[in-house]
């Protein structure tokens, strides 16, 4: 039995199948890659329209795993979602992640920003095949239109969200930022501290690195989890 998980939330239009190239577990940590509505096996269910709603679901379908202890991680839009799980895990009771991991988004009050939110269908799609690619694969023309109702569903779910003064979580944040990424600046990032004490992290790599599973980053993702590491910065 692990002692300790890492939660992984998919990246906007993708489902929990975007970390098939992270390892199952990470010097002790399993890696819980979580599947959402109206994505991949569950693309049947209603998707979420707001990230307070996938947040009120999410909360109650992670409880009976929070028996040990585990860390948040989301990437651009499912960072907000992974936040604000975090929100309604503290304020129902439940344990407090370990460590909320925020990467490549600007914080709730920021927003909405992303150069995703002006596109429109076709550039979305330009952004799909994209996306897929750097996943490995290829996107046939019969699937485009399902996943772009998904990316566009996330699209219009981060619009949505809008944040005037975020909750201040107990547990510690670490913002990460990467310093090829033109998509959201490492230096958009500052806002963070208003939702809890954040730690800021720099890793080399574009906006989509994080899909491959880099060391630097799996490291960083357990330092706090992991039994047999102690974080030294």
């Amino acid at each position: 039995m692990a002692p300790a998980r890492l939660f992984c939330l998919p990246y906007s239009g993708c489902g929990a199948s975007m970390y098939r190239q992270w390892p199952s577990s990470v010097d002790g940590v399993e890696v819980c890659p979580v599947q959402l509505p109206g994505r991949e096996n569950r693309m049947r269910e209603p998707a979420h329209t707001t990230y307070q709603a996938l947040a009120d679901d999410l909360c109650e379908a992670l409880r009976p795993y929070l028996d040990r202890p585990y860390a948040l991680f989301g990437h651009c839009g499912s960072a907000l979602a992974a936040y604000e799980t975090a929100v309604r895990l503290v304020q129902r009771g439940c344990p407090a992640p370990t460590r909320l991991f925020v990467s490549s988004e600007v914080a709730p009050q920021d927003g909405p920003y992303g150069r995703f939110l002006g596109m429109n269908d076709d550039e979305l799609a330009d952004e799909l095949r994209g996306l897929v690619a750097e996943l490995g694969g290829t996107l046939e023309p019969s699937l485009l239109a399902l996943y772009l109702g998904v990316l566009r569903n996330d699209v219009d779910m981060n619009k949505r969200y809008h944040v005037a003064e975020p909750v201040r979580l107990p547990c510690p944040v670490t913002a990460i930022g990467w310093t090829e990424d033109t998509g959201i600046e490492p230096s958009l990032m500052t806002g963070w501290p208003a939702c809890g004490d954040t730690t800021f992290e720099l890793l080399e790599g574009g906006h989509y690195r994080f899909i491959e599973a880099p060391a630097d980053l799996l490291a960083l993702l357990v330092a706090d989890l992991a039994p047999t590491r102690s974080r030294t910065s």
